[in-house]
């Protein structure tokens, strides 16, 4: 006598297809699925190469930045030295040096004819400018950069033979600093001492250079001897 199947309400009957059908629809996540988890790992990515890409522009925009400070600083400690070693010319420091022209600084007796309206060039007036009372002041005019023989600015150590390192071994000033030497009427007796009487202070402008040539620091001072 063959068997019954009760159907049950809660319990409906089944046969080997249908389960078979249901064991394969576990197993196979349907294809709606798979492109939504497509979708969420390519946004993932395409934020992380943002951010690794940023990260990068950031790194690269420190580094110059540091690099810019630093080549600044070497052209502003070169201005400086400019300004030192003018303070020598002046003076006629070191005793020891071969080319000086302190007596052209004399206090009270300044050699006005040294310096002359575009700079001199040449012996004893090398970057020696008269004070322009209108227009543009001679430190404007003059090109710092010039090295050759006709300058009309006094590289570092003209005349007071010291040496400066500069060039391109390592990471040094592009070249020598310059400077060039303005006379000013004492404003303290000026106005109670004539023409032969005058003195003098000088206004010197220096420019230092970084390791290229078009990173370029100027200084100024009023210098009294």
């Amino acid at each position: 006598m063959p068997k019954k199947i009760i159907e049950s309400p809660l319990m409906p009957a089944t046969t080997p297809e249908k389960r078979k059908n249901r064991r394969f629809d576990r197993k196979n996540p349907s294809a709606s699925s798979r492109g939504v988890s497509l979708i969420v790992v390519m946004i993932i990515l395409l934020i992380v190469s943002i951010l690794g890409v940023a990260g990068i522009q950031i790194s690269m925009m420190a580094e110059r930045g540091t690099r810019n400070d630093r080549d600044t600083q070497i052209a502003w400690q070169a201005a400086e030295a400019a300004l030192i070693d003018a303070e020598f010319d002046i003076e006629g420091q070191p005793a020891t040096s071969t080319h000086l022209r302190s007596s052209v600084f004399n206090s009270g007796n300044t050699d006005l004819s040294k310096f002359t309206d575009s700079c001199g060039n040449s012996g004893d007036s090398i970057g020696l400018c008269n004070l322009n009372a209108s227009g543009k002041p001679a430190w404007l005019t003059v090109d710092f950069t010039d090295t050759s023989s006709n300058a009309r600015t006094t590289a570092f150590g003209t005349y007071t033979d010291r040496t400066f390192p500069a060039g391109n071994k390592g990471i040094q000033p592009s070249q020598a600093p310059r400077y060039v030497i303005e006379p000013i009427p004492d404003p303290a007796v000026a106005r109670t001492q004539g023409p032969t009487g005058m003195k003098y202070v000088y206004r010197v402008t220096s420019m230092g250079f970084g390791p290229r040539t078009d990173i370029q620091v100027a200084l100024q001072m009023i210098y009294r001897n």
